[in-house]
């Protein structure tokens, strides 16, 4: 009784790469997908972020961030 007579075994291989290829696509490489959920930024990371952009200088970020810290 034989039930693979090997015709068309490289190609049955050939769908398993496919195949997994894909699934290694869609859960491991790292891609911006758009209307993807984005973690929610903190108040501090904004302000470190407008600090090194130059938007504010040092005192302002330095009151803001106490500011912030007290807060909490």
């Amino acid at each position: 009784m034989h039930f693979y007579d090997g015709s068309f075994g490289g190609m049955h291989l050939i769908w398993w790469f496919i195949w997994l290829a894909l699934i290694i696509w869609i859960f491991f490489i790292p891609t911006d997908i758009p209307y993807q959920r984005t973690k929610e930024e903190k108040p501090l990371d904004i302000l470190k972020k407008r600090f090194a952009k130059g938007e504010i200088s040092k005192e302002e970020f330095e009151e803001s961030k106490n500011l912030l810290n007290s807060d909490n």
